[in-house]
């Protein structure tokens, strides 16, 4: 079962391929929701390359470098999933593929590891929803999130090599970092696809839904824990762990109303009321 979210909306916009939705987030911020919706189970097109490129563009992510003008349109999580239970995104539109000279194949392949760079470097987390498949270029803009929530139903795999290609938009490097070599290397040679339950064992997925229950739902449930959490301490938090630098990030928290705000909330015994400002009042 689907959750609607029309009641919560706080805003939402489309494109031919792209919904996109937002709700409240706890605090203050937003927590976005980033619908995939094209044709062919999500097959990876010109289209909703271009419109992914432009829903992004739109959207405005909670950082630390300075409070935002807007704080209750402004994101501090993004969670993308698929209007087709079978599909979270099959990969490549071969078809569309098959009719692309090498320089228009060599330009969207270009815009497309841009469109999964994107993700991947966005200063906030980012959760995926995979229900069905999430095959090739779908696997691959999966692992570009932060956190992969798994219905039963999903069935993950990089299976490029079967078609005498690899992996194209950051696949290999992604899996390397979040599996090891060794075992990326088993996913990639030979291209086998794995159900939700493997791949939650190996650590491909972070959890898999129980049957029956909404992945979305649970997916909205994660985002809202992750955002009872500070802004700036979420975003530091991402930060400290890319660019491997802590002390540089504890220094920015530390300086902030919301460090002094816990402090008083665990004195006073009482829940906190994070901010997300960057300097006291």
């Amino acid at each position: 079962m689907r959750p609607t979210l029309r009641l919560w909306s706080l805003a939402s916009t489309a494109t031919s391929t792209v919904k996109f939705h937002s709700i409240p987030a706890p605090h203050t911020g937003a927590i976005g929701i980033l619908t995939l919706a094209a044709p062919y189970k999500n097959a990876l097109s010109l289209s909703i390359v271009s419109d992914l490129h432009a829903t992004l563009s739109t959207l405005k992510f909670w950082t630390s470098g300075a409070y935002p003008t807007d704080p209750s349109s402004t994101l501090r999580t993004l969670i993308i999933n698929s209007d087709d239970p079978s599909a979270f995104c099959a990969g490549a539109n071969l078809k569309e593929r098959i009719t692309f000279t090498d320089d228009q194949t060599a330009a969207f392949l270009k815009d497309l590891r841009g469109v999964v760079d994107r993700i991947d470097n966005l200063p906030i987390p980012t959760i995926a929803v995979i229900e069905g498949a999430a095959l090739g270029g779908g696997c691959e803009l999966a692992l570009a999130t932060t956190l992969r929530l798994a219905s039963p139903s999903a069935l993950l795999g990089l299976p490029e090599t079967r078609l005498g290609i690899i992996p194209g938009a950051g696949g290999t490097l992604r899996l390397k970092r979040l599996l090891g070599e060794s075992r990326a290397l088993d996913l990639i040679l030979t291209g086998r696809k794995l159900k939700a339950e493997e791949a939650e064992k190996i650590g491909l997925v972070n959890r898999v839904v129980p049957e029956g229950e909404s992945a979305l739902s649970a997916a909205i449930e994660v985002a809202k824990e992750i955002c009872r959490g500070g802004p700036v301490a979420t975003v530091e938090a991402i930060r400290a762990v890319r660019e491997e630098d802590e002390p540089g990030a504890y220094e920015r928290v530390r300086r902030t109303p919301d460090r002094d705000e816990g402090l008083a909330a665990f004195k006073e015994k009482r829940g906190m009321k994070f901010s997300g400002k960057i300097a006291r009042d």
